[in-house]
């Protein structure tokens, strides 16, 4: 159900995108400065662009938001179920989450749009949560080689930054639930993906204090 709904909302605001005269894309995509007053740039304090980036693609090209979807799906079947919807649904915003953090503080004058930081942080949870199952993650491994390889081939135009943030974080909840799956550890459980989104927002004042 949410992977659907993530997927639907994600190609409603694509369509929107197709339409110049709304400017969708400019006001959803992410860059440092909108989360930095100190920032030389005059841009306005808005925070909700570092989820709103993860809903818009770059309209230039259909194969972005294609295979960003697609793995959405092939993943969300997954996950999905194993988590339940609410642990699916934290997983993939806190993983987009952790991407724009990422970008804020490595590239903070990269103007970036796309789902790859939650993508990859699907996968690293995935791989976190098959290696305590004892799942064979061996093609996923791969895949995951691949698609950070290209994130650093010059000419792609592909925020990596966003995609090791997604990453990351998406390996640390994953290893959260995979910690505190009894039913009596659930307060441990929320408290701690509490204190993963807390530290992200915290890591923001990094270029502040710089």
């Amino acid at each position: 159900m949410v992977t659907y709904w993530l997927i639907g909302i994600t190609v409603a605001v694509f369509i929107l995108q197709l339409i110049p005269a709304l400017n969708v894309t400019n006001w959803l995509l992410f860059a440092g400065p909108y989360v930095d007053p100190t920032s030389l740039i005059n841009a306005p304090f808005q925070p909700w662009r570092l989820l709103t980036a993860a809903f818009v693609h770059s309209v230039g090209s259909f194969w972005h938001i294609l295979l960003n979807m697609l793995a959405l799906w092939m993943l969300g079947r997954t996950l999905e179920p194993m988590l339940g919807r609410v642990r699916f649904l934290a997983l993939y915003l806190i993983s987009a989450l952790g991407g724009s953090v990422a970008v804020a503080l490595i590239a903070p004058f990269q103007p970036v749009v796309g789902a790859s930081g939650a993508v990859f942080g699907l996968l690293g949870a995935l791989l976190v949560i098959g290696r305590h199952l004892g799942a064979n993650l061996t093609g996923i491994v791969i895949v995951l080689g691949i698609n950070l390889l290209i994130g650093f081939i010059p000419g792609f135009q592909i925020a990596w930054q966003a995609h090791l943030g997604g990453l990351a974080i998406g390996a640390l909840i994953g290893f959260i639930y995979a910690r505190t799956r009894r039913l009596d550890q659930r307060g441990a459980q929320i408290g701690l993906v509490a204190l993963t989104v807390v530290g992200l927002l915290a890591l923001l004042l990094v270029p502040v204090l710089t």
